[in-house]
């Protein structure tokens, strides 16, 4: 009996279930209403942003899931459709709930009813959504399109020979060689590039040897190229790790460049042979013999150009036309003296492009009388030197060929920092009254220039330039014999100071950048040196006396030493003080320095305080004490006593403890950011403010040409080490805490903005009391200025941007957007 009564029982709930539900259609239309209302509300508002974050992604390059995708379809078929059920409500109107159609008002429920729970639905699949797109490996700069690359004979016949033996299984080492300059890195590049594109490998991984191979260098470049990083310093445990990355890299193609001597590919953590057989190596080298040592099963022979391909590529680099066959016929005499060398063609083409008959009569004749005079230094090469040489002569300019000779300063394949050349530039005097940032942009324009002579190489980003090692070798012959330069740099690996037959005495600039000096001399008699660069892999102690003999120095660049500040007392006439990852003592000796433009401590954990002293340096332009964890202390009014201060650079892991008030000094107390108001002549700022307590009542930021400014937290960027645009940083605050009047000079002209963890951020226009700056303008102004925007783990964000504001979004280019999960 108790089965037969819930059976019963059931039946009945069954039974009323369905009729209540009849009922509710007939007489609650609108709760239909409003609950189909809400529903599409909700969905539409999760649409708006899941489609936002896919526009995001794909001006970001970035491959979106099938799944978003297929959502997003589904979603705007469920909106679209519900159109026909909007305009029946219309019709049926607003507030009544029995009406002479009660069949048509039942229907309409529901249908109602039925598409607000396809709506719910929708809703909780996008939950699963919390990613939209992957990220593909950005493309590695060297296995672009390269307009460098002109297939000749001997090149198209490389080329075959190399593909061929990419696809034969039973070749996995081949050698390139040729002699210098013929375009064995363009070529493999080209290679690279065709085996990238056509999937015949997962991976394609290029690194730079050279002369004097550095292990750890050739591993990171690798990693970059992965997008990883490799942690730990000793090579064994770094070997290690880059081996098991690589092994889970079915088929690997590895190109090493510019082999000089055999490379034991377990010590980079290459697996090869028996230990990957997927993995392939391409390397070029100078010496054919080389590829003998590396038992490459494949040697291909790189020839210079014919005569007729070396006319041809003269010609279009000359600019010459065929109507001018009397100053052709000149042309074709200097082209032979390039003897088919690609990298000669074009330097000596462009440097005679528009010269006169005369000037190519001269040329020619400089040329043929130069017989090798350095065949002994540049063996193959022949007449490489004169050819190259004549490129420089025909630089126009003094200061031209000034930045050009100042690049072979750093070691060979050397990613050479522009900011770096400002700032020996601005020491060495090369650009007189002139700012800091004019300077830069003057240096930048002669690196352009040189560029396009091809005198120089582009490098892994505009902020970077590479030279050529044959133009390097040229570059050294020239300031030695003519400026009294003397470089070693990271050539020959020194491990003691160079002795020489002719005495130090007439050098100007020495640089021993990227070598492993034991020791240094007690004292260096160098009257007449300028510039010394000294780059030091291990702290080596600097002697009391050994910058005594230097009384002309105007640069000093030293990395990696144990230096005392009171040996550069007798100094004073140095102008650029770059000291990086140094230990430092006595630093109250720099105001002997009355004469020093820029001074810089990065990366010197040694510095907790700033002297009071510095601020004694009346003539100081550029402060940089970027990446001094440890500092903690800036004393009261030390900043503000530097009334020539152009740019002050602290960054966000150097110092940030910046005084509330900036009252009078008293034991332990620290600059305020008032101080920064009274330098008139700053241009350039880089620093964290780490909380809202540190920025004064009504503080404004000084106008700025370059900033990089951090409010809050910045754990999940990386260090800017140069403002290169204006950046602002907000992490780990409230966005309801920002202050319009402290950022009115910032926020109209920021190029890019991010947000890190902000509390209550809505959008990123802020609100309008924030936004609506006195005297700059309001929203717009901000918006159409803005190129980069980053948003990480910002919860409260609805839209990136109001829909009334997005057409000003001129300039826009990049958006970077992480969040937890899509609300």
């Amino acid at each position: 009996m108790d089965i037969i009564s819930a059976a019963i029982s059931k039946i009945a709930d069954l039974l009323v279930e369905p009729v209540g539900r009849q009922f509710r259609y007939m007489f609650c239309f609108n709760n239909f209403v409003q609950e189909f209302k809400e529903q599409k509300e909700n969905l539409v508002s999760v649409k708006d942003r899941l489609q936002d974050a896919v526009r995001v992604a794909e001006r970001n390059a970035e491959e979106i899931y099938e799944d978003v995708i297929k959502w997003l379809e589904e979603a705007n078929n469920g909106i679209e459709g519900a159109k026909p059920l909007e305009n029946e409500i219309e019709k049926n109107g607003k507030c009544f709930t029995w009406c002479p159609n009660c069949m048509r008002q039942f229907k309409l429920s529901m249908a109602l009813a039925k598409k607000s729970e396809t709506f719910r639905d929708l809703r909780k699949t996008s939950k699963k959504l919390t990613t939209v797109s992957c990220k593909d490996a950005p493309q590695p700069k060297e296995f672009l399109p390269s307009k460098e690359f002109m297939l000749s004979k001997s090149s198209e016949e490389a080329f075959e020979q190399i593909m061929k033996a990419l696809k034969d299984d039973n070749v996995n080492m081949i050698g390139v060689w040729g002699m210098g300059g013929v375009g064995k890195t363009t070529l493999v590049k080209e290679v690279g590039r065709i085996a990238k594109d056509s999937k015949l490998f997962d991976e394609v991984l290029m690194a730079s040897v050279s002369q004097t191979p550095k292990v750890k260098d050739i591993q990171n470049r690798m990693a970059d190229m992965l997008g990883l990083k490799i942690e730990g310093n000793s090579e064994e445990g770094r070997a290690d790790r880059l081996r098991k990355i690589l092994e889970k890299v079915k088929k690997l193609l590895i190109i090493l460049d510019d082999v000089w001597e055999v490379i034991r590919l377990e010590e980079i953590g290459i697996p090869f042979g028996d230990a990957h057989g997927g993995c392939k190596i391409l390397l070029t080298t100078r010496l054919k013999d080389i590829c003998s040592y590396m038992e490459c099963q494949q040697k291909v022979f790189l020839r210079v150009l014919s005569e007729e391909e070396a006319w041809a590529l003269f010609k279009i680099n000359a600019g010459l036309r065929d109507e001018d066959s009397d100053l052709n016929r000149v042309a074709k005499e200097v082209a032979k003296e390039c003897q088919g060398l690609p990298i000669a063609l074009v330097a000596v083409g462009k440097a005679l492009e528009g010269k006169s008959k005369n000037e190519w009569e001269v040329a020619s004749e400089d040329l043929k009388k130069s017989q090798s005079r350095h065949v002994g230094k540049y063996d193959d090469r022949k007449n490489a030197y004169a050819c190259l040489k004549l490129s420089y002569d025909y630089l126009k300019y003094e200061e031209t060929k000034l930045c050009f000779l100042l690049c072979c300063l750093f070691p060979e394949d050397y990613e050479i920092p522009i900011e770096q050349l400002t700032r020996y530039a601005v020491g060495y005097g090369l650009y007189q009254d002139k700012s800091i940032e004019g300077i830069r942009k003057r240096v930048y324009m002669e690196i352009e220039y040189l560029k396009a002579c091809c005198m120089l190489l582009g490098s892994k980003s505009e902020e970077y330039v590479k030279m050529h090692d044959l133009f390097r070798d040229v570059a050294i012959q020239i300031a030695s014999e003519k400026y009294g330069f003397m470089v070693n740099a990271g050539r020959i690996g020194l491990l003691e100071w160079p002795t020489s037959n002719k005495s130090f005495e007439g050098c100007t600039t020495i640089s021993l950048m990227g070598n492993k000096l034991a020791e240094l001399p007690e004292e260096l008699v160098c009257p007449q040196l300028k510039v010394l660069l000294l780059e030091l892999d291990d702290d080596l102690n600097v002697p009391e006396r050994f910058f005594e003999g230097m009384k002309a120095i105007e640069v000093l660049s030293l990395k990696g030493v144990c230096l005392s500040l009171q040996s550069l007392q007798f100094s004073t006439n140095l102008q650029s003080l770059i000291l990086i990852e140094c230990e430092c003592k006595d630093l109250i000796w720099l105001r002997k320095l009355q004469r020093l433009e820029i001074l810089g401590f990065m990366w010197c954990s040694s510095v907790e305080e700033l002297p009071d002293e510095i601020g004694e340096l009346k003539e100081l332009r550029l402060l940089d004490v970027t990446g001094c964890e440890n500092l903690r202390r800036i004393p009261v009014n030390l900043i503000g006593r530097l009334k020539k201060l152009e740019e002050l650079l602290i960054g966000d892991t150097s110092f940030n403890g910046w005084d509330v008030v900036g009252c009078d000094s008293t034991e332990g107390m620290n600059a305020s950011l008032t101080e920064l108001n009274s330098l008139s002549h700053l241009a350039v700022l880089s620093l964290k403010i780490p909380k809202v307590e540190c920025i004064p009542i009504d503080f404004v930021f000084p106008r700025l040409l370059k900033y990089d400014i951090v409010f809050g937290d910045r754990d999940y960027y990386s260090e800017i080490v140069y403002p290169t645009s204006k950046s602002l940083y907000l992490g780990d605050i409230s966005a309801a805490s920002l202050n319009a009047k402290t950022f009115e000079q910032l926020f109209p002209t920021v190029s890019l903005i991010g947000f890190c963890n902000v509390e209550g951020l809505e959008n990123i226009v802020l609100s309008s009391d924030q936004m609506t700056i006195h005297g700059h303008g309001s929203q717009k102004d901000f918006l159409q200025r803005l190129e980069d925007v980053h948003v990480v783990d910002c919860g409260d964000i609805r839209t990136l941007f109001p829909a009334k504001w997005r057409h000003a979004l001129k300039n826009l280019r990049r958006v970077k957007i992480e969040l937890k999960k899509l609300n």
